[in-house]
């Protein structure tokens, strides 16, 4: 196996905590309602940076991400610290992208600016609605008139700014959600990540689903307003370039991009997960969810680290398939032979063009517009189909 030297690396950067807990989020978030000391967090963030930095050395950050919980929570003091002890153990692209994630309940003006000076280049914002009655519902703690204000500061401080929406809501109706589509459209946003609820177990709302008491939109009622979202999102200049996130020329996230296009990034924080190169091998790695436990591993350890687990082949490209598929552009087969040593059968191609689920564009296998209504179903095929190219000892991770 081959590598270049300072290949790119995303950065995802975990903060655990919120102000409350949604009732349709499976996150690793955590309420505190004392509060949280950011000093020891701080120091553990960058016990946990040297460790990794220690591990990926060959790399350039090209991304980082502050998610959460509520990473807006975060004083400009904790930021800027993590960033600082990033740049001190790796070098940072020249056109790095650094977003924060944000609710609209805990925006402020003076806050964002210091984000902004710390080095935050690009904000994302939970909206999550433009209806307070809906916004209530969600158990948000802010309203629309919040949220719009937040947009503004948002836009007044960063170049770059997205915001998150949640659709087929309880009893909504096509014709509400254009409206509420539209409205977000024509907000200070050049990125905006559109998701369908879903029913996540061990939440509230799943309990409350499988007691009868709360219904989300049929499957065809979804199919209706996830196309809806496309064609409204498309004329407005935001075409979809991944199944649920919409951007303008430029506009993209390139951190997520980094998972969707399967190169490498690593987790720092409670609960964060990695795709590492290390030993010449990509390893999965998983960090330890609880805030304290995560203080305690970290000050014994240097990391959180609960699990490495090196993947085959199989299971890389298995993962490419399934990242890939999400994207428009489609899954770069050539690269994956490059980096896992396996094709897709041709006859298992054939069918699904055959099929009108995929299309061949240069080096992309690329869904159709119905191969993204059955993406499951086309990735298990697609997976099925998997056959060795060459040997796996031609595997080339520079194509990492």
């Amino acid at each position: 196996m081959t590598t270049t030297a300072r290949t790119p690396l995303g950065l995802y950067i975990h903060w655990p905590f919120c102000e409350a807990k949604c009732p349709y989020c499976d996150f690793n978030s955590h309420v505190r309602h004392g509060g949280v000391d950011q000093a020891p967090y701080r120091a553990a963030f960058a016990r946990e940076i040297v460790w990794t930095a220690a591990r990926a050395p060959q790399h350039e950050i090209a991304s980082i991400f502050f998610g959460g919980g509520t990473p807006s929570l975060m004083t400009p003091e904790t930021v800027d610290s993590i960033l600082t002890d990033i740049a001190r153990h790796w070098p940072l692209a020249a056109d790095i992208e650094i977003t924060l994630e944000a609710n609209p309940s805990s925006v402020e003006a003076d806050r964002f600016a210091a984000y902004a000076a710390a080095g935050v280049n690009r904000v994302s914002l939970g909206v999550q609605a433009l209806d307070d009655a809906a916004l209530k519902m969600l158990g948000r703690l802010h309203s629309a008139a919040e949220a719009r204000a937040a947009l503004d500061i948002a836009a007044h401080n960063f170049k770059r700014v997205s915001a998150d929406l949640i659709y087929a809501r309880p009893d909504q109706t096509p014709d509400a959600w254009q409206r509420e589509l539209r409205e977000a459209l024509s907000l200070p946003v050049g990125h905006l990540s559109l998701y369908q609820l879903t029913i996540e177990a061990g939440t509230p709302f799943h309990a409350l689903h499988q007691k009868g008491k709360l219904s989300v939109p049929g499957e065809g009622r979804a199919a209706e307003l996830f196309a809806l979202t496309q064609d409204v999102c498309r004329e407005a200049g935001l075409p979809a370039y991944e199944i649920s996130n919409h951007a303008r020329e430029g506009e993209a996230c390139r951190h997520n991009l980094i998972y969707w296009r399967y190169y490498p990034y690593a987790g720092v924080g409670p609960g964060a997960h990695g795709r590492l190169d290390l030993a010449g091998v990509r390893t999965a790695t998983e960090i330890v969810h609880g805030p304290e436990d995560w203080l305690a591993q970290v000050a014994r350890d240097g990391s959180g680290i609960i699990e490495r687990e090196p993947l085959s082949v199989g299971q890389m490209a298995d993962e490419m398939l399934l990242m890939g598929a999400r994207l428009v552009e489609g899954i770069d087969t050539q690269r994956m032979t490059a980096l896992t040593g396996m094709a897709i059968a041709p006859r298992i191609e054939r069918a699904l063009i055959s099929n009108g689920d995929v299309v061949r564009d240069g080096s992309h296998l690329r869904l159709t517009e119905r191969g993204r209504t059955v993406l499951n179903e086309v990735v298990v095929r697609l997976s099925s189909g998997l056959v060795k190219a060459h040997s796996e000892a031609s595997i080339d991770m520079s194509a990492a």
